[in-house]
């Protein structure tokens, strides 16, 4: 796991840490200016800037990216902020609330409109920002303008919309503790912090949390003293005119009055001596380790946050020695990472790890402190710094390819100094940093009394942990012949300098040998992180370094994607080195053996142990392909990874990567020299006979099965689907696609399941439907291009409730309103307004150019049109006649296999199996049809044998 230091932000992903700012300072006002910023830095957009007299600041950043905007709304208020004793989460809280809607705009209107918009609408808080973004087609920019601004001036709810969305927010709590990063996270705030509101996360103290049902006044008053215009920007970046957009805005927010709050925000303490906790957590296969330090403040005219990254990169990043040493030479860790959030006020530093061994956890630390130290004493190479400056700027500016990342980008700044030339100021601070400077910055923090250590496992402590560390006496030591192509080529070269490079095998986990289940994944690692004949992977990550040049790969039934990015001035080195690992690879002994554990340990820990959702999905998929080549995971069984050998990855290579399984995509400006280069190269390759896999129908379902995996979980997850013959090149699929979307779209608001599950009762965190395979559903709103399948299923994923009678009653709910939608089909309304979305929707799942050239090879694959004139011109013909004869073609309720990931497998079965009552109880009243509807479905059938439910182990999954 790699965290890139300016370019990202794991506070947006774990919404756990980052750093706020109050607006209420005074500043000099900005005034209405065109500022041409190309050449010069980093971000070199142009855009137009202005501070508004409520003091409201506006952000428009014209782009080449044809009619999609992205306007993004970071408010300067997160879990810094919330300074009351037992008030804790209102930022994160209000995150929820702020899609209620207004006395203007209703829930249910102002949700209409955005679905029949095509607005991908989502937000997410972190300690000190909460941000709102929404994605959409140019034409309605006025409208989302207006809409948003009546939202954060007149928000409107009623109580029982207060206490279940409380409801709901509890639930998220649990879900998310079921992360060990989280937990670490949170014990080491609440450890290091005895002032600062840095010690609470941002979803707050759960004690806080249960009473937030009860706390609408305060919930009132927080809201009134932080959505104020001064606390506010608007990032609007797209196809838009600068001039025209900033009228809109003053026409709908600049009439809103400006506030006078000011938090009292307590300075923490110089912290006194090291602190150290251990967290006990039962269940958690592995021991954790981290140890985080005192760092320092938002001030990017300053050294010391620039050092600080530069310092973190240089010394715990992938490329680290330390890595090298613990995870890749010894493999005495499995996971390896480090995460600086950018923080208004001093925050911390961290490193974790994660080892298989209790008795490694003291050795690790010690090892982690030998390397602080070793940064305290000795000049770092001149190069390597340079090489990393480099890598830096090339990986911000690669990260720019889309309107909606460039917006989410200045968003994630704009809330320090609501200025986005403070980008540039970093990145220029960073350029200025010298050998010398780490030296003195890593004397400054990484001192003993700034330090604090957190474990984590199944045991009541850890070993060997009585002996603290001393820096100050540690001492730390340095290391330092062409045949004739006969595969396909996807050419879709322009003028972009950032060129994306895609290899797509037509084979993947489906070929696996059977009792060899994992042999396409763990082939897969070797080639892309096990070096060439010639180069150590090690040291190919050091030559990509400079050159910020990526290279990795994905793995389904059909599909194998080696895919890269490089910019255009580095593209030839990039080439040579990846072209020798993908061609030549090293296949060395001690690679295969850290990619095996590696492989296996995503399976126990990362998959088994910490991901109830995804484990229920594979399940499911495993349920209903018995016997059948999608049955096993995509990255294998634990048995039979553990008696692969390296010859099975050798004849893997050579039967599975061959010409005629290959097509390569290429888009950006790729140079004709190294195209031709790249040609001549892969007819290297042999050639092969056979195209793609050749896959049997799926299994006859017949009947209701159930699968429990029992597992230590506090919270019940749900997935159940069938088969289905429908795929992406079938005559009905895009009717069909549109019926998901209906019934649940993917992270969306506007579905069906998601507004009678979580909305309306407040039940869970999302209720989702599919009709293609979406891994990694959890960490990302859109589904990724190379999953092409001939075989498919009709899925509904249920994320997790918060017991297994609430689980029991939202997959009856879910069944309930799937057989309502097979018996009644779509109204004109429900029709009208998800096609008016998916038209507008469609071109964001495009939005990026390894998007684009994803999604041409997965039209290639299906031997269809380009995705989206493929899709857009199908739902312009479609009426709500065709899609509700699709609904009975495709859709049954009579042959379903339902998965429950539970702590408690026993009960779960006793559940099902004699159809017991699942009684909904809520924390506030409920309209009296809702609460007679609830009566009905409490007793809905599920119908399931007993003989057809099966209780297993989770440490019998995938084994």
């Amino acid at each position: 796991m790699k965290f890139k230091f300016l370019a990202t932000s794991l506070a947006v992903s774990l919404a756990l840490s980052g750093c706020a700012i109050e607006q209420n300072q005074t500043s000099q006002a900005v005034t209405q200016q065109q500022t041409n910023t190309t050449g010069e830095g980093v971000f070199s957009q142009d855009y137009l800037l202005e501070e508004l007299e409520n003091g409201l600041r506006v952000m428009v950043v014209k782009t080449d990216y044809p009619d999609v905007v992205s306007l993004q709304i970071p408010v300067s208020v997160g879990s810094r902020n919330e300074t009351q004793a037992g008030k804790t989460g209102f930022a994160h809280f209000f995150e929820h609330m702020m899609f209620k809607g207004s006395e203007k705009f209703p829930e249910a209107v102002y949700s209409s409109i955005l679905k029949n918009s095509g607005v991908d609408n989502r937000a997410y808080t972190t300690n000190d920002y909460t941000n709102y973004h929404l994605n959409f087609s140019k034409q309605h920019l006025d409208k989302v303008l207006e809409l948003e601004a009546d939202i954060f001036q007149n928000l409107t709810y009623t109580e029982e919309q207060f206490r279940t969305e409380a409801q709901t927010v509890k639930g998220e709590y649990l879900k998310n503790n079921a992360s060990p990063v989280r937990k670490l996270l949170s014990a080491v705030r609440e450890e290091a912090f005895e002032q600062h509101t840095y010690k609470h996360t941002t979803m707050g103290f759960f004690k806080d949390i249960e009473a937030m049902p009860d706390q609408m006044a305060y919930g009132k008053e927080f809201f009134a003293k932080f959505y104020k215009p001064e606390y506010v920007s608007l990032v609007i970046v797209g196809d838009v005119d600068p001039k025209a957009t900033m009228a809109m805005v003053k026409k709908h927010w600049g009439a809103w009055k400006k506030g006078d709050y000011v938090a009292d925000i307590k300075a923490e303490p110089t912290q006194q001596a090291p602190k150290y906790s251990h967290q006990q957590n039962p269940g958690l296969p592995g021991h954790w380790l981290l140890v985080s330090y005192k760092g320092t403040a938002w001030e990017p005219a300053k050294k010391d946050r620039a050092a600080l990254d530069l310092l973190s990169q240089l010394y715990f990043s992938n490329n680290s020695d330390l890595y090298q040493e613990l995870v890749v030479d010894k493999q005495i860790a499995s996971q390896m990472f480090s995460y600086n959030p950018e923080t208004k006020d001093p925050g911390l530093l961290h490193v974790f790890v994660k080892v298989e061994k209790a008795d490694d956890l003291a050795k690790v630390r010690d090892a982690i402190n030998r390397t602080y130290a070793q940064a305290r004493t000795e000049l770092v190479d001149s190069q390597k710094l340079s090489d990393l400056k480099s890598n830096l700027k090339y990986s911000f500016i690669n990260g720019l390819d889309s309107s909606q990342a460039i917006a989410a980008t200045l968003a994630s700044y704009m809330h320090f100094e609501r200025d986005p030339r403070v980008i540039n100021q970093l990145y220029k601070t960073s350029d200025e940093i010298t050998a010398e400077d780490i030296k003195a910055i890593a004397n400054k923090y990484f001192v003993d009394n700034a330090r604090t250590t957190v474990t984590m496992s199944a045991l009541d402590k850890a070993p060997n942990f009585e002996q603290e560390v001393d820096l100050n006496a540690l001492v730390a030591k340095l290391e330092q012949a062409p045949q004739a192509a006969a595969f396909k080529v996807l050419d879709k070269t322009n003028s972009s300098p950032l060129i994306d490079v895609n290899f797509l095998f037509n084979t993947g986990a489906a070929a696996d040998p059977q009792g060899k289940k994992g042999l396409g994944a763990l082939t897969a690692a070797m080639l892309a992180q096990g070096g060439s004949q010639s180069t150590s992977y090690k040291d190919i990550k050091q030559a990509l370094y400079p050159l910020a040049g990526s290279f990795g790969y994905q793995i389904d039934k059909e599909m194998l994607s080696f895919q890269g990015r490089i910019h255009k001035d580095n593209a030839a080195k990039w080439y040579a080195l990846v072209s020798d690992q993908l061609l030549n690879p090293g296949f060395r002994e001690d690679d295969f053996k850290r990619l095996k554990k590696e492989l296996i340990d995503g399976i126990k820990s990362g998959l088994k142990a910490s991901n109830d959702e995804e484990l229920g999905k594979e399940v499911l998929y495993s349920a209903l392909y018995k016997g059948h080549p999608y049955e096993s995971y995509n990255y294998g069984d634990i048995s039979d990874l553990e008696a692969l050998t390296l010859d099975d990855v050798k004849t893997f290579y050579n039967t599975e990567l061959t010409q005629s399984k290959l097509t390569l995509g290429l888009i950006g400006a790729v140079p004709e020299k190294l195209k031709t280069t790249m040609l001549a190269d892969l007819a290297g390759l042999p050639k092969g006979e056979q195209s793609r896999l050749s896959i049997p129908d799926a299994p006859e379902l017949k009947g209701h099965h159930a699968t429990i995996v029992e597992k230590s979980a506090q919270s019940t997850a749900v997935s159940f689907g069938f088969p289905i013959d429908t795929i992406r090149s079938s005559e009905d699929w895009t009717a069909l696609w549109l019926v998901r979307s209906y019934f649940g779209e993917h992270r969306s608001s506007n579905s069906f399941l998601y507004e009678r599950i979580r909305e309306t009762r407040g039940m869970n965190y999302g209720d989702y439907a599919y009709i293609e395979y979406f891994p990694r559903g959890m960490f990302q709103t859109k589904p990724d291009a190379n999953l092409g399948r001939s075989e498919q299923i009709f899925q509904v994923w249920l994320r997790p409730l918060r017991s297994n009678n609430d689980a029991h009653f939202a997959t009856r709910t879910a069944l309930f309103e799937l057989d309502k939608l097979i018996k009644n089909g779509m109204s004109e309304d429900d029709f009208e307004a998800t096609r008016n979305f998916l038209i507008n929707f469609v071109p964001q799942m495009v939005a990026s150019q390894n998007r684009q050239l994803g999604y041409a090879l997965d039209s290639e694959f299906y031997n269809t049109d380009s995705f989206v004139s493929y899709v857009t011109n199908k739902l312009k013909t479609l009426t709500v006649k065709d899609v509700n004869r699709v609904i009975k073609d495709n859709l049954q309720t009579d042959n379903i296999h339902y998965v429950f990931i539970t702590g408690d497998g026993a009960d779960m079965q006793k559940r099902l199996a004699p159809e017991q009552t699942s009684p909904m109880v809520y924390n506030t009243d409920k309209p009296a049809e809702l609460v007679a509807e609830d009566k009905v479905i409490a007793d809905y059938k599920l119908a399931i044998p007993a003989k057809n439910i099966a209780v297993i182990a989770v440490d019998k999954v995938f084994k």
